[in-house]
Protein backbone atom coordinates (compact mmCIF):
# COMPACT_ATOMS: atom_id res chain seq x y z
CA UNK A 1 0.00 0.00 0.00
CA UNK A 2 2.81 2.30 1.20
CA UNK A 3 4.99 1.45 -2.39
CA UNK A 4 1.59 2.23 -4.22
CA UNK A 5 0.88 5.32 -2.43
CA UNK A 6 4.31 6.66 -3.16
CA UNK A 7 4.20 6.06 -7.16
CA UNK A 8 1.32 8.24 -6.68
CA UNK A 9 3.53 10.95 -4.97
CA UNK A 10 6.42 10.70 -7.37
CA UNK A 11 3.44 10.94 -10.45
CA UNK A 12 2.10 13.99 -8.74
CA UNK A 13 5.50 15.56 -8.50
CA UNK A 14 6.00 15.31 -12.19
CA UNK A 15 2.80 17.16 -12.71
CA UNK A 16 4.38 19.66 -10.34
CA UNK A 17 7.34 20.11 -12.53
CA UNK A 18 5.93 20.22 -16.00
CA UNK A 19 4.63 23.88 -15.85
CA UNK A 20 7.67 25.06 -14.01
CA UNK A 21 9.95 25.00 -17.12
CA UNK A 22 7.44 25.80 -20.04
CA UNK A 23 7.99 29.99 -19.46
CA UNK A 24 11.58 29.97 -19.83
CA UNK A 25 11.58 27.32 -22.76
CA UNK A 26 8.82 29.09 -24.61
CA UNK A 27 9.89 32.37 -23.65
CA UNK A 28 12.04 33.14 -26.51
CA UNK A 29 9.83 33.01 -29.08
CA UNK A 30 6.71 34.18 -26.64
CA UNK A 31 8.29 38.27 -26.20
CA UNK A 32 8.62 38.28 -29.72
CA UNK A 33 5.23 37.42 -30.86
CA UNK A 34 3.87 39.20 -28.09
CA UNK A 35 6.16 42.33 -28.74
CA UNK A 36 7.42 42.55 -24.86
CA UNK A 37 10.59 43.53 -23.44
CA UNK A 38 12.84 40.63 -23.01
CA UNK A 39 12.47 41.06 -18.94
CA UNK A 40 8.74 41.00 -19.04
CA UNK A 41 9.08 37.27 -18.29
CA UNK A 42 9.68 38.57 -14.79
CA UNK A 43 6.07 40.15 -14.58
CA UNK A 44 4.88 36.78 -14.81
CA UNK A 45 6.96 34.71 -12.73
CA UNK A 46 5.98 36.98 -9.85
CA UNK A 47 1.88 36.34 -10.67
CA UNK A 48 3.04 32.98 -10.32
CA UNK A 49 5.09 32.82 -7.45
CA UNK A 50 2.62 35.12 -5.53
CA UNK A 51 -0.18 32.31 -6.15
CA UNK A 52 1.89 30.16 -5.16
CA UNK A 53 3.05 31.53 -1.64
CA UNK A 54 -0.16 32.21 -0.45
CA UNK A 55 -1.08 28.87 -0.84
CA UNK A 56 1.95 27.37 0.64
CA UNK A 57 1.65 30.04 3.97
CA UNK A 58 -1.97 28.37 4.34
CA UNK A 59 -1.20 25.13 2.83
CA UNK A 60 -0.77 23.71 7.06
CA UNK A 61 -3.99 24.73 7.98
CA UNK A 62 -5.59 23.51 4.18
CA UNK A 63 -3.67 19.83 4.96
CA UNK A 64 -5.54 19.58 8.05
CA UNK A 65 -8.55 20.07 7.00
CA UNK A 66 -8.77 18.90 3.70
CA UNK A 67 -6.25 16.40 3.78
CA UNK A 68 -2.99 15.85 1.73
CA UNK A 69 -4.74 13.87 -0.80
CA UNK A 70 -7.66 16.28 -1.15
CA UNK A 71 -5.31 19.06 -1.68
CA UNK A 72 -3.23 17.49 -4.29
CA UNK A 73 -5.96 16.82 -6.13
CA UNK A 74 -7.18 20.30 -6.03
CA UNK A 75 -3.51 21.75 -7.07
CA UNK A 76 -3.13 19.68 -10.05
CA UNK A 77 -6.20 20.63 -11.27
CA UNK A 78 -5.52 24.35 -11.34
CA UNK A 79 -1.98 23.80 -12.50
CA UNK A 80 -3.96 21.85 -15.52
CA UNK A 81 -6.57 24.36 -16.05
CA UNK A 82 -3.61 27.35 -15.98
CA UNK A 83 -1.62 25.19 -18.55
CA UNK A 84 -4.47 25.15 -21.22
CA UNK A 85 -5.33 28.85 -20.71
CA UNK A 86 -1.51 29.94 -21.29
CA UNK A 87 -1.95 27.96 -24.97
CA UNK A 88 -4.92 29.82 -25.39
CA UNK A 89 -3.45 33.26 -24.43
CA UNK A 90 -4.49 36.02 -26.77
CA UNK A 91 -1.68 38.43 -25.66
CA UNK A 92 0.70 39.69 -22.65
CA UNK A 93 -1.97 40.14 -20.17
CA UNK A 94 -4.26 36.69 -20.70
CA UNK A 95 -0.95 35.37 -19.50
CA UNK A 96 -0.37 37.39 -16.45
CA UNK A 97 -4.02 36.30 -15.65
CA UNK A 98 -3.21 32.38 -15.76
CA UNK A 99 -0.26 32.45 -13.99
CA UNK A 100 -2.52 33.63 -10.77
CA UNK A 101 -4.11 29.71 -10.58
CA UNK A 102 -0.69 28.23 -11.63
CA UNK A 103 0.96 29.60 -9.00
CA UNK A 104 -1.85 28.92 -6.34
CA UNK A 105 -1.72 25.33 -7.62
CA UNK A 106 2.04 24.17 -7.50
CA UNK A 107 2.43 25.65 -3.57
CA UNK A 108 0.20 23.63 -1.71
CA UNK A 109 0.78 20.33 -3.32
CA UNK A 110 4.61 20.67 -3.03
CA UNK A 111 4.71 21.81 0.77
CA UNK A 112 1.66 18.83 1.27
CA UNK A 113 4.41 16.36 -0.33
CA UNK A 114 7.32 17.21 0.85
CA UNK A 115 6.22 16.60 4.76
CA UNK A 116 4.35 13.60 3.88
CA UNK A 117 7.46 11.91 2.60
CA UNK A 118 9.92 13.44 5.30
CA UNK A 119 7.59 11.89 7.34
CA UNK A 120 6.67 8.36 6.89
CA UNK A 121 9.41 7.52 3.82
CA UNK A 122 13.37 7.28 4.05
CA UNK A 123 15.89 10.32 2.71
CA UNK A 124 16.60 7.96 -0.30
CA UNK A 125 12.30 8.59 -1.52
CA UNK A 126 12.71 12.37 -0.62
CA UNK A 127 15.34 12.77 -3.32
CA UNK A 128 13.61 9.92 -5.94
CA UNK A 129 10.50 12.55 -5.08
CA UNK A 130 12.40 15.75 -6.66
CA UNK A 131 14.09 13.61 -8.94
CA UNK A 132 10.39 13.24 -10.39
CA UNK A 133 9.91 16.72 -10.20
CA UNK A 134 13.18 16.72 -12.22
CA UNK A 135 11.58 14.49 -14.82
CA UNK A 136 8.45 16.73 -15.29
CA UNK A 137 11.37 20.08 -16.10
CA UNK A 138 12.90 18.27 -18.44
CA UNK A 139 10.15 16.85 -20.26
CA UNK A 140 8.69 19.54 -21.16
CA UNK A 141 10.78 21.90 -22.54
CA UNK A 142 11.90 18.80 -24.93
CA UNK A 143 8.70 18.53 -25.91
CA UNK A 144 8.43 22.09 -26.90
CA UNK A 145 11.87 22.08 -28.45
CA UNK A 146 10.57 19.26 -31.09
CA UNK A 147 7.73 21.66 -31.41
CA UNK A 148 9.41 24.65 -32.31
CA UNK A 149 12.31 23.09 -34.26
CA UNK A 150 9.00 21.51 -36.20
CA UNK A 151 8.16 24.85 -37.47
CA UNK A 152 4.46 24.50 -34.70
CA UNK A 153 3.32 26.99 -32.62
CA UNK A 154 4.72 27.23 -29.06
CA UNK A 155 1.06 26.95 -28.14
CA UNK A 156 1.13 23.23 -28.91
CA UNK A 157 3.43 22.57 -26.28
CA UNK A 158 1.17 24.21 -23.60
CA UNK A 159 -1.68 22.17 -25.07
CA UNK A 160 0.22 19.18 -24.73
CA UNK A 161 0.97 19.60 -21.16
CA UNK A 162 -2.28 20.52 -20.47
CA UNK A 163 -2.82 16.86 -21.79
CA UNK A 164 -0.58 15.26 -19.67
CA UNK A 165 -1.45 17.21 -16.46
CA UNK A 166 -5.09 16.58 -16.33
CA UNK A 167 -4.34 12.70 -17.08
CA UNK A 168 -2.02 13.37 -13.80
CA UNK A 169 -5.07 14.95 -12.27
CA UNK A 170 -7.09 12.03 -12.92
CA UNK A 171 -5.03 9.69 -11.19
CA UNK A 172 -4.67 12.15 -8.12
CA UNK A 173 -8.79 11.58 -8.05
CA UNK A 174 -8.92 7.80 -8.44
CA UNK A 175 -6.29 7.89 -5.71
CA UNK A 176 -7.84 9.28 -2.73
CA UNK A 177 -9.10 6.05 -0.93
CA UNK A 178 -5.43 5.28 -0.79
CA UNK A 179 -4.39 7.85 1.74
CA UNK A 180 -6.77 6.72 4.38
CA UNK A 181 -6.24 3.23 4.09
CA UNK A 182 -2.47 4.22 3.90
CA UNK A 183 -2.48 5.59 7.58
CA UNK A 184 -4.41 3.01 8.86
CA UNK A 185 -1.96 0.03 8.14
CA UNK A 186 0.94 2.35 9.48
CA UNK A 187 3.41 0.54 12.04
CA UNK A 188 4.06 3.79 13.26
CA UNK A 189 1.67 6.50 13.66
CA UNK A 190 2.57 10.21 12.76
CA UNK A 191 2.51 12.70 15.68
CA UNK A 192 -0.66 15.09 15.59
CA UNK A 193 0.91 18.05 13.49
CA UNK A 194 1.39 21.49 16.12
CA UNK A 195 0.35 24.17 14.07
CA UNK A 196 3.11 27.31 14.73
CA UNK A 197 3.27 30.90 13.69
CA UNK A 198 5.67 31.97 10.97
CA UNK A 199 6.34 34.75 13.59
CA UNK A 200 7.40 32.14 16.26
CA UNK A 201 9.54 30.53 13.45
CA UNK A 202 11.17 34.06 12.76
CA UNK A 203 12.76 34.18 16.11
CA UNK A 204 14.48 30.64 15.81
CA UNK A 205 17.86 31.45 14.35
CA UNK A 206 18.29 27.88 12.92
CA UNK A 207 15.19 28.37 10.39
CA UNK A 208 16.69 31.20 9.39
CA UNK A 209 19.68 30.17 8.91
CA UNK A 210 17.90 26.52 7.00
CA UNK A 211 15.60 29.07 5.11
CA UNK A 212 18.79 30.82 3.69
CA UNK A 213 20.07 27.84 2.28
CA UNK A 214 17.34 26.64 0.90
CA UNK A 215 16.22 29.81 -0.81
CA UNK A 216 19.00 30.43 -2.26
CA UNK A 217 19.27 27.20 -3.79
CA UNK A 218 15.71 27.46 -5.42
CA UNK A 219 17.15 30.92 -6.11
CA UNK A 220 19.87 29.53 -8.67
CA UNK A 221 17.13 26.56 -9.79
CA UNK A 222 14.98 29.57 -10.62
CA UNK A 223 17.55 31.69 -12.54
CA UNK A 224 18.47 29.09 -14.48
CA UNK A 225 15.10 27.86 -15.00
CA UNK A 226 13.81 30.95 -16.38
CA UNK A 227 16.65 32.86 -17.91
CA UNK A 228 18.80 29.83 -18.93
CA UNK A 229 17.35 29.42 -22.35
CA UNK A 230 17.87 32.83 -22.84
CA UNK A 231 21.24 33.44 -21.85
CA UNK A 232 22.15 30.36 -23.70
CA UNK A 233 20.26 32.29 -27.05
CA UNK A 234 21.11 36.12 -26.20
CA UNK A 235 24.19 35.19 -24.65
CA UNK A 236 25.61 32.38 -25.95
CA UNK A 237 24.36 32.84 -29.58
CA UNK A 238 22.33 29.82 -30.11
CA UNK A 239 18.84 29.92 -31.78
CA UNK A 240 15.37 29.71 -30.06
CA UNK A 241 14.58 26.50 -30.22
CA UNK A 242 18.65 25.11 -30.35
CA UNK A 243 18.57 27.08 -26.78
CA UNK A 244 15.31 25.40 -25.92
CA UNK A 245 16.57 22.18 -26.81
CA UNK A 246 19.75 23.03 -24.88
CA UNK A 247 18.17 23.85 -21.74
CA UNK A 248 16.80 20.74 -21.06
CA UNK A 249 20.17 19.56 -20.20
CA UNK A 250 20.49 21.44 -17.19
CA UNK A 251 17.00 19.47 -16.14
CA UNK A 252 18.41 16.62 -16.99
CA UNK A 253 21.25 16.99 -14.66
CA UNK A 254 18.74 17.94 -12.07
CA UNK A 255 16.59 14.85 -12.10
CA UNK A 256 20.05 12.94 -12.05
CA UNK A 257 21.64 14.18 -9.29
CA UNK A 258 18.46 13.82 -7.63
CA UNK A 259 18.29 10.50 -8.53
CA UNK A 260 22.16 9.51 -7.92
CA UNK A 261 21.93 11.74 -4.46
CA UNK A 262 18.76 8.94 -3.81
CA UNK A 263 20.49 5.83 -4.46
CA UNK A 264 23.56 7.19 -1.99
CA UNK A 265 21.38 8.08 0.58
CA UNK A 266 21.16 4.30 1.41
CA UNK A 267 24.76 4.72 2.85
CA UNK A 268 25.62 8.50 3.12
CA UNK A 269 24.13 11.11 5.45
CA UNK A 270 22.00 13.95 4.02
CA UNK A 271 24.83 16.54 5.42
CA UNK A 272 27.48 14.76 3.59
CA UNK A 273 25.50 14.77 0.19
CA UNK A 274 24.69 18.42 1.06
CA UNK A 275 28.32 19.48 1.34
CA UNK A 276 28.68 17.40 -2.41
CA UNK A 277 26.34 19.52 -3.53
CA UNK A 278 27.67 22.23 -2.77
CA UNK A 279 31.39 21.30 -4.37
CA UNK A 280 29.45 20.29 -7.62
CA UNK A 281 27.74 23.74 -8.17
CA UNK A 282 30.46 26.26 -6.94
CA UNK A 283 32.87 24.07 -9.84
CA UNK A 284 30.19 24.30 -12.45
CA UNK A 285 29.59 28.04 -11.85
CA UNK A 286 33.17 28.29 -12.28
CA UNK A 287 33.02 27.18 -15.22
CA UNK A 288 30.40 29.29 -17.06
CA UNK A 289 32.48 32.21 -15.91
CA UNK A 290 35.27 31.11 -17.97
CA UNK A 291 35.34 32.48 -21.70
CA UNK A 292 34.97 29.03 -22.99
CA UNK A 293 33.22 27.63 -26.32
CA UNK A 294 29.00 27.82 -25.81
CA UNK A 295 28.87 24.30 -25.43
CA UNK A 296 30.91 24.67 -22.45
CA UNK A 297 28.17 27.18 -20.93
CA UNK A 298 25.58 23.58 -21.74
CA UNK A 299 28.05 21.44 -19.75
CA UNK A 300 28.49 24.09 -17.07
CA UNK A 301 24.48 24.51 -16.69
CA UNK A 302 23.84 20.47 -16.47
CA UNK A 303 26.70 20.20 -13.61
CA UNK A 304 24.61 23.00 -11.62
CA UNK A 305 21.38 20.69 -12.20
CA UNK A 306 22.95 18.21 -11.15
CA UNK A 307 24.99 19.77 -7.80
CA UNK A 308 22.00 22.08 -6.82
CA UNK A 309 19.53 19.46 -7.20
CA UNK A 310 20.62 17.25 -3.78
CA UNK A 311 20.50 20.16 -2.32
CA UNK A 312 16.90 20.65 -1.27
CA UNK A 313 15.75 17.25 -0.79
CA UNK A 314 18.08 16.67 1.35
CA UNK A 315 18.10 20.08 3.35
CA UNK A 316 13.72 18.98 3.08
CA UNK A 317 14.77 15.63 4.85
CA UNK A 318 16.50 16.95 7.34
CA UNK A 319 13.91 19.15 8.53
CA UNK A 320 11.99 17.09 11.08
CA UNK A 321 15.10 15.81 12.57
CA UNK A 322 16.49 19.23 13.22
CA UNK A 323 13.24 20.89 14.38
CA UNK A 324 10.94 18.41 15.70
CA UNK A 325 8.33 15.67 13.77
CA UNK A 326 5.30 18.06 15.40
CA UNK A 327 6.36 20.64 13.55
CA UNK A 328 7.58 19.27 10.11
CA UNK A 329 4.62 20.88 8.65
CA UNK A 330 4.50 24.21 9.61
CA UNK A 331 7.82 24.48 9.13
CA UNK A 332 7.93 22.81 5.74
CA UNK A 333 5.24 25.32 4.69
CA UNK A 334 6.78 28.18 5.62
CA UNK A 335 10.14 27.23 3.85
CA UNK A 336 8.35 26.60 0.82
CA UNK A 337 6.05 30.10 0.78
CA UNK A 338 10.10 31.60 1.94
CA UNK A 339 11.55 29.67 -1.06
CA UNK A 340 8.43 30.69 -3.30
CA UNK A 341 9.42 34.44 -2.26
CA UNK A 342 12.98 33.59 -3.53
CA UNK A 343 11.74 32.42 -6.77
CA UNK A 344 9.52 35.32 -6.66
CA UNK A 345 12.01 38.06 -6.51
CA UNK A 346 15.40 36.84 -7.60
CA UNK A 347 14.66 36.30 -11.27
CA UNK A 348 13.07 39.35 -11.79
CA UNK A 349 15.82 41.42 -9.96
CA UNK A 350 18.31 39.45 -12.82
CA UNK A 351 15.76 40.63 -15.26
CA UNK A 352 16.53 44.34 -14.10
CA UNK A 353 20.30 43.67 -14.57
CA UNK A 354 19.72 42.18 -17.93
CA UNK A 355 17.75 44.99 -18.99
CA UNK A 356 20.24 47.89 -18.06
CA UNK A 357 23.43 45.47 -18.25
CA UNK A 358 23.06 42.46 -20.12
CA UNK A 359 22.32 38.13 -20.12
CA UNK A 360 26.42 37.96 -19.99
CA UNK A 361 25.96 38.66 -16.14
CA UNK A 362 24.29 35.26 -15.73
CA UNK A 363 27.16 33.18 -14.11
CA UNK A 364 28.47 36.69 -11.94
CA UNK A 365 24.65 36.48 -10.72
CA UNK A 366 24.91 32.84 -9.78
CA UNK A 367 27.83 33.02 -7.94
CA UNK A 368 26.76 35.50 -5.12
CA UNK A 369 23.91 33.95 -4.35
CA UNK A 370 26.15 30.49 -4.09
CA UNK A 371 28.78 32.39 -1.69
CA UNK A 372 25.20 33.30 0.43
CA UNK A 373 23.94 29.71 -0.07
CA UNK A 374 27.53 28.71 1.84
CA UNK A 375 27.32 31.24 4.62
CA UNK A 376 23.51 30.02 5.42
CA UNK A 377 24.97 26.44 5.74
CA UNK A 378 28.13 27.24 8.11
CA UNK A 379 25.56 29.70 10.34
CA UNK A 380 22.96 26.69 10.70
CA UNK A 381 25.26 24.17 11.14
CA UNK A 382 26.73 26.08 14.15
CA UNK A 383 23.52 26.35 15.49
CA UNK A 384 22.24 22.42 15.51
CA UNK A 385 26.02 22.30 16.99
CA UNK A 386 24.95 24.87 19.80
CA UNK A 387 21.54 22.80 20.19
CA UNK A 388 19.20 25.99 19.25
CA UNK A 389 16.98 24.51 16.33
CA UNK A 390 14.17 23.58 18.55
CA UNK A 391 10.96 25.51 18.65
Amino acid sequence: MSILLLIIIYISYIGLGIPDSLLGAAWPVIYREFGVSVSASSVVSVLICCGTIVSSFLSARLISKLGTGKVGVISTALTAAALFGFSQASGFYSLCLWAIPLGLGAGAIDSAMNNYVALRYSNMQMNFLHCFYGVGVSVSPYLLSLILSDGQNWRRGYLLMFAVQTCITLIMLISLPLWKKADNLSKEPVKPQRLVKAGTMLKNAAVRSHIGVMMTSCGIESVCLVWGATFLSDGKGFTPDKAAQMITVYFLGLALGRFISGLLAVKIKPSVLILAGHIITGSSIIILLLPLNPYFAVIGLFFIGFGNGSIFPNMTHLTPQIFGKDVSQSVISFQMGTCYIAIMLIPPVFGLLVKFVSVSVFSVFLSVLYLIMIISTTLLKIKIKQGKSAI
